[in-house]
């Protein structure tokens, strides 16, 4: 018999679904066969929790389960024919409304027969449960898209496709990757839930990429060409003369793919950075620099 599922992720049956689907995450995580290579029970216990998480994260199953429809693995609970609701229908079968004590238990055998007719009729052509996984990916994958194998809890490995611009989170739904449908029935789906690792360079805002680009003094001020990296490639970018920290560029169509067509933009964001260790030289500059001395960039602080 299957556990309880709510007792499997951990939560109270008034969990709401992001607590379940946060739940589900935590443990999946921490048992994945991958992170948990040779360790049978951690295997178990992920297969649990993705079965349990299969039943929960639909809100559908999840309330059938609630109500006693179907049980811990999804499958569907009978309907149960009990003597007294055969005796209570109008015009029912009158071998059911005997008035001579045991004399109608002669025929239960009638009553468990439909019982277990009318259970395995509906299980022929019943859907596969779902499996849901989680896997992580690399930045650039997510954003250019890649090719990736997973590993199930059989140890069976699927291909799987990582459209360009997948957001974190985001689930890929394989069709027909789920378990059997009992009673020869069509298989379920696979959800994998994919977790972008952050870069270290870039941000992504929508469809648009951001970075900070440190640039010299020199370049802050004569400006020239820079060379800047993107999610494609670096490309060269005509730095302004006089570009403070804090001033933006945009590459115009450098940025993620867009599900309907083209691309988002990269934002630039300068960042000037003084040498390390300091120039005299620099210093000497700056000290006989009058025009420098009677700049005041706080001024609109009243200082």
């Amino acid at each position: 018999m299957a556990n309880d599922p709510y007792e499997t992720l951990g939560v109270a049956k008034n969990a709401t679904q992001k607590e379940i689907q946060s739940a589900y995450r935590k443990l999946a995580k921490k048992l994945h066969p991958d992170l948990n290579p040779g360790d049978k029970n951690a295997e178990d216990r992920f297969k649990e929790a993705s079965a349990a998480y299969a039943l929960l994260g639909d809100e559908e199953k999840r309330a059938r389960f609630d109500k006693g429809e179907i049980d811990a693995t999804g499958a569907e609970q009978a309907a149960r024919n009990y003597y007294k609701e055969y005796a209570a229908t109008p015009g029912a079968d009158t071998r059911y409304q005997s008035t001579s004590g045991f004399s109608d238990f002669g025929e239960a055998d009638d009553i468990f027969s439909s019982f277990f007719s009318r259970r395995g009729h509906g299980q022929t052509h019943a859907r596969g449960r779902d499996l849901h996984f989680a896997m992580e990916v690399d930045f650039l994958e997510a954003v250019n898209g890649a090719k990736k194998q997973i590993t199930l809890p059989d140890r069976t490995t699927l291909d799987l496709q990582i459209p360009p611009g997948t957001q974190d989170g985001q689930p890929l739904r394989l069709r027909g990757k789920g378990e059997p449908g009992p009673g020869g029935g069509p298989a379920g789906d696979a959800l994998i839930e994919v977790h972008v690792r952050p870069h270290p360079i870039f941000t992504r805002d929508g469809d648009d990429i951001r970075i900070e680009m440190p640039i010299s003094l020199r370049e802050a001020i004569l400006g020239g060409k820079v060379l800047v990296p993107t999610i494609s490639g670096n490309v060269t970018l005509t730095l302004p003369p006089n570009s403070s920290t804090g001033k933006t560029l945009r590459l115009k169509g450098k940025g993620v793919t867009k599900r309907g067509g083209g691309s988002g933009d990269q934002y630039i964001t300068v960042k000037v950075i003084l040498p390390d260790p300091a120039d005299p030289d620099l210093a000497a500059f700056a000290t006989s620099w009058s025009a420098g001395e009677a700049q005041n960039p706080r001024r609109a602080w009243g200082g």
